[in-house]
């Protein structure tokens, strides 16, 4: 089954650019253009995947992304804008975007990001080192991609999941902002690494008692993070 993208743009030539390459790639794709649309497209059509512009009529990409998470929807959202101010950029992985491009771009490099999406997205393959990760009160699942916080489910998006898998994998590994937007996002990002430090404070939200006094991610000043906690090895 092929699956299917939400294209939102009010552009009619942006619109149709999309919808032709996305659907050469072998994508399914359906086009709205305006932000209330979204919600009337999701159940009909079930998208596997939003890509949103920031400016539309109605309602802007900025607050369906929002409203997206606030109705507990984590379908992945790669947000588009010809605003190239960091600011905005930050703004939008904030409010629950998993990706970001600015106009003019690639139509192949929107591709390669949301194949790149998908792949994460996915079900993984299973390896007996790579099944759960137990650290302290945290568990990782990255076959069924679950994480529980005191045997209770955590609520994370796509990318929260991603990074937070990522550095399971690097346990007790300094990393740098460099290494894993490298390691997370899949492509080049160009840009200020401070999308890492978003993703990590929505993270820390989520999976610390305390955000201001993590037991889990651990800051490791002028170079990156650290993932660390009581010495549990992870299971199959």
């Amino acid at each position: 089954m092929r699956r299917r993208i939400l294209v939102v743009d009010d552009e009619p030539s942006i619109a149709a650019l999309l919808e032709y390459n996305l659907q050469l790639a072998g994508y399914d794709v359906r086009c709205v253009s305006d932000g209330e649309a979204v919600f009337d497209a999701l159940g009909p059509f079930r998208p596997d995947l939003i890509v949103l512009d920031r400016m539309l009529p109605r309602m802007d990409g900025l607050e369906v992304c929002r409203r997206l998470r606030r109705e507990k929807n984590e379908v992945p959202v790669i947000m588009l804008t010809a605003l190239h101010d960091v600011s905005d950029r930050i703004a939008g992985l904030a409010g629950g975007a998993d990706d970001y491009m600015t106009k003019p771009f690639s139509p192949q490099e929107l591709i390669a990001r949301i194949g790149a999406i998908f792949r994460r997205t996915g079900e993984p393959a299973r390896t007996e080192s790579e099944g759960v990760h137990r650290i302290g009160r945290l568990t990782v699942r990255a076959d069924a991609r679950e994480v529980e916080l005191d045997g209770r489910p955590v609520e994370l998006t796509p990318k929260e999941f991603d990074l937070l898998l990522f550095m399971c994998r690097r346990r007790g590994k300094v990393l740098s902002r460099r290494q894993i937007l490298h390691g997370v996002w899949d492509c080049p990002i160009v840009g200020d690494t401070r999308i890492v430090d978003v993703h990590i404070s929505h993270l820390r939200d989520k999976i610390e008692k305390n955000a201001r006094s993590p037991e889990y991610i651990m800051t490791v000043r002028s170079v990156g993070y650290k993932l660390t906690g009581p010495p549990d090895e992870p299971t199959a």
